[in-house]
């Protein structure tokens, strides 16, 4: 990697952040070589701790910086996009992490030979344990997917795929923290309805929760055979998971994935005339 590559993100949300952090960490980009753009200030602070610079201009963010992160929510895109697109070169690298909107629509905003690479990161990038799922534009080569993969590696879980596969990732991934820290809460609350004090309630759901993703990860079995290990005939997990069962967890939780993956799409079928509409 070149240690003198510049990376800029647009957006100091918590997305921005959590990358941002992972980028650091692997010791290859220098703080000095980070920029973070916002039109306010309020979250600035903790990128100043991180020893990264901060603008609130857009244009000179994207003059001093050869890869951008997108960090913005879908509906401004189209005008962040058009408010660089004259200042975007063939050296520059847009990768954008806004859920739904397309490379195509990415691509129509930009100049055309522009680099551009779709990216679907998750909140435990906070944590460097995030999942994150990205795709390569037409012009984007190999290499840029290497690159972006290396600047990514201590974020957590990066892989590559088609687009295709973006908005299910962040039905799966990007909304799926969410759908795990309902059922976490629900899990807690079980426990104090049976009489457990709350505080010990959620630290040990939060435990529960921890300890069964690694095992997951790092057993490489299917969850199906984990869940049979833990449960003996006539014992307690069975009965439970009778419970949830009858109460609809697994469709409910299928259904979830599925509407929030629609609605990914959904978001960029609306982005697509908003970007075409600007462009004339």
């Amino acid at each position: 990697m070149d240690s003198n590559l510049r990376i800029g993100f647009i957006g100091a949300g918590n997305m921005a952040y959590g990358i941002a952090k992972g980028v650091l960490q692997s010791g290859d980009v220098p703080p000095t070589n980070v920029k973070v753009s916002a039109p306010s200030a309020r979250n600035f602070g903790r990128f100043q701790e991180l020893g990264v610079a901060v603008t609130h201009s857009n244009a000179e963010l994207v003059s001093s910086c050869d890869l951008v992160f997108v960090a913005v929510k879908p509906h401004l895109v189209t005008t962040i996009l058009s408010e660089i697109t004259d200042l975007v070169t063939r050296k520059h690298i847009i990768v954008s992490v806004a859920a739904g909107v397309t490379l195509a629509t990415l691509q129509g905003l930009l100049p055309f030979d522009t680099v551009v690479l779709r990216l679907m990161p998750n909140l435990p990038c906070l944590v460097q344990q995030g999942a994150l799922l990205f795709s390569r534009g037409t012009r984007a080569r190999q290499e840029d997917g290497d690159l972006l993969r290396s600047l990514l590696q201590h974020c957590g879980l990066v892989e590559e795929g088609p687009e295709a596969w973006i908005d299910i990732h962040t039905g799966l991934s990007g909304s799926g923290v969410a759908f795990v820290y309902l059922f976490a809460e629900a899990l807690a609350e079980g426990a104090v309805k049976m009489g457990m004090p709350s505080a010990l309630a959620h630290s040990i759901a939060a435990q529960t929760v921890l300890g069964a993703g690694q095992l997951l990860r790092d057993s490489g079995k299917h969850p199906a055979q984990l869940r049979s290990e833990v449960c003996t005939p006539g014992g307690t997990t069975i009965f439970g998971l009778h419970a949830m069962e009858q109460g609809g967890v697994r469709a409910a939780t299928m259904t979830a994935v599925e509407t929030a993956t629609e609605r990914a799409r959904e978001l960029g079928r609306k982005s697509a005339p908003m970007a075409t509409e600007n462009r004339k």
